[in-house]
């Protein structure tokens, strides 16, 4: 199937979610759902959960169950193809881990992104040499062979042609940590075109980067986190550790999670006292 610029992800989460609804205006529970419709109760939870997807039947089966008209069916089917589509994420998913890309699905259609990363530089701000570094350093733990390195970083770099250079890019907003721009990961010249990079990068209309210094106040004590605005879908973090990944989608705490990027940010450099940062970083670079 054709790769296309939305994401699958995305439309497979509201088909999901619109067939719950649908459900529940009903006033059916998910088991007395299945037993109408002589299905297992799991089958009507993972097609809601956009775990397992539903077919042309399946679709016609519940809109006729939930008595839906023929513009919401049709509705419902234009998910459904969309949902089909192939996302540019999967020629790599050999190589990524699961919740990744499933990450990547939901990038794809967000319209903001906001980004606290106290450690490194984040993936989607990375030079080509940085990214290759980054993940050699994690190579021994995670084992990674020499073409899965190849095959991340070549992920790495679409995703950004992808998120920061498609027609109607979302709105980027990353706060690093000063340490993040003092941390070498290979040669020293690496970190210079790295710094180098970040200064262009911040140019561009849609992209805003704020660096919190060491002296600053650190009002929350928190690892990175990814917190993504779509919309017609609600907000979803992401959160990547060493062997997995987390989503967090229950509202309070993603609106948690919206607070602690707020804080961070009022601590942090605006964008031109970051630049004026990260240049004299790259100076450092130099030496």
């Amino acid at each position: 199937m054709p790769t296309q610029q939305g994401s699958p992800t995305v439309r497979r989460l509201r088909l999901g979610q619109e067939l719950r609804l649908l459900r529940e205006r009903g006033k059916l529970t998910g088991a007395k759902a299945a037993r109408e419709l002589g299905w297992s109760a799991s089958k009507v939870s993972r097609i809601e959960a956009a775990k397992t997807m539903p077919s042309a039947d399946d679709i016609k089966a519940m809109g006729k169950l939930y008595r839906v008209d023929g513009e919401k069916l049709d509705e419902l089917f234009g998910l459904l193809r969309d949902a089909e589509q192939r996302g540019w994420w999967e020629d790599y998913e050999d190589a990524l881990p699961e919740e990744y890309t499933r990450f990547l699905g939901l990038e794809a259609e967000a319209t903001s992104q906001r980004s606290w990363e106290p450690q490194i530089v984040p993936g989607l701000l990375q030079t080509e040499d940085y990214a290759r570094e980054v993940i050699l350093a994690s190579r021994g733990i995670a084992r990674i062979t020499h073409s899965g390195v190849r095959s991340r970083v070549e992920a790495r770099l679409d995703r950004q042609r992808r998120v920061l250079h498609r027609p109607h890019p979302c709105a980027l907003t990353v706060v690093l940590d000063e340490s993040a721009l003092t941390r070498r990961f290979g040669e020293p010249s690496v970190m210079r075109e790295q710094m180098e990079h970040l200064l262009e990068i911040s140019l561009m209309p849609h992209v805003n980067i704020h660096v919190l210094t060491l002296d600053a106040l650190h009002p929350v004590n928190t690892s990175a986190f990814i917190h993504l605005k779509f919309r017609d879908f609600d907000d979803v973090v992401y959160l990547e550790q060493l062997y997995t990944a987390n989503f967090v989608e229950d509202l309070e705490r993603v609106a948690g999670y919206e607070a602690a990027f707020g804080h961070i940010r009022s601590e942090a450099l605006d964008e031109d006292e970051s630049r004026v940062l990260i240049q004299r970083k790259a100076m450092l670079w130099r030496r």
